[in-house]
């Protein structure tokens, strides 16, 4: 079996492929990887130093939008996990013309691609972002995309094109929608890596707004084992939510991170909310559950602690990162 993950050196693509090389998902036998990424800030070797010595691991640098290199790393391809993505939502408002290229135009040459070379599966890592905002409850797969920031827009833009090339063309792609994640080897922009290296700094967290916001967080390790089932024997033109079932207030977040990190409130500096900012986020992930068997296994208590305590002996890793977005 060969597989072909793009956006593999990010945050959750790293995660998929090192737990993909050390054994954690059997059902794929024997196989080879192909990890195409473009390496963008976001993307970083050093997420994959565990396991970029393993035979079975060829790397290829390059966009996900250059259509002939696409058509060269998926010759002979049988599985397709799509995790490359321009993802954080403050970038997406400051511009986002670079998610409109990447996650619609890049999504769109990478499913036809796998159409037209006959790849077996091919999994489209979204968000439940793409569904707006939710007072009370949890999404089902089939409620109405309601978008809200250019980053979910051009996601739930990138859905709707990997399901009419299903539809139309009966490319075999399948869709997973996850709450937030968390875990290490994430980026230092997101909420919980931001939070924790500036109190490991001693600096002040941003909190947005009033704290209220709410989201579901899922660990990492989580995520891809439902994204590994998806792509084993999920059916192609479905959507898969994937979650947890913990929410929490982002204060609520905050002060667990205090906690963990051995500080108080005075160490929360409020600043003006986000623009466009949604309130709640919960997904219902009893289809992926039922279908697949999928369920979470890592407690959020024990994920964050061990999340907090990776960022704290990993200095090496997140430093030069600061420094580079200072």
């Amino acid at each position: 079996m060969r597989i072909l993950i793009t956006g593999g050196a990010g945050f959750i693509g790293s995660n998929f492929v090192r737990r993909l090389l050390l054994g954690a998902y059997p059902w794929f036998g024997r196989f080879e990887v192909v990890v195409l990424d473009k390496l963008t800030y976001a993307g970083n070797l050093a997420n994959l130093a565990p396991v970029i010595d393993d035979p079975r691991l060829d790397f290829v640098r390059g966009d996900l939008c250059d259509t002939g290199l696409v058509d060269k790393v998926m010759r002979g391809v049988n599985t397709v996990v799509h995790f490359a993505a321009e993802s954080h939502v403050d970038r997406s408002i400051d511009g986002g013309l670079a998610f409109v290229t990447t996650n619609i135009v890049g999504g769109y040459v990478l499913f036809d691609a796998a159409r037209r070379h006959g790849a077996d599966a091919c999994v489209a890592v979204s968000t439940d972002e793409v569904y707006g905002s939710i007072d009370s409850g949890s999404w089902p797969e089939d409620h109405p995309l309601d978008p809200t920031s250019p980053y979910s827009a051009s996601k739930a833009s990138s859905d709707l094109l990997a399901l009419s090339l299903h539809r139309t063309h009966g490319a075999p792609v399948t869709i997973v929608r996850s709450s937030n994640n968390y875990g290490p080897y994430q980026y230092p922009e997101k909420v919980i890596p931001l939070f924790v290296t500036n109190l490991l700094d001693g600096r002040k967290v941003p909190l947005y707004g009033d704290g209220g916001n709410v989201r579901e967080w899922t660990h990492v390790d989580d995520h891809c084992r439902g994204i590994a089932l998806a792509a084993h024997k999920g059916r192609a033109g479905e959507v898969y939510n994937i979650g947890s079932g913990h929410t929490l207030s982002n204060l609520e977040l905050t002060d667990a991170l205090l906690r963990l990190t051995g500080n108080d409130r005075s160490m929360v500096e409020p600043v003006a909310d986000r623009k466009g900012h949604d309130r709640r986020y919960s997904v219902d992930f009893g289809k992926i559950t039922a279908e697949l068997g999928y369920r979470p296994e890592i407690p959020f208590a024990d994920g964050l602690a061990g999340t907090v305590q990776w960022y704290a002996e990993n200095r090496a890793w997140w430093e030069p990162l600061r420094r580079a977005t200072v």
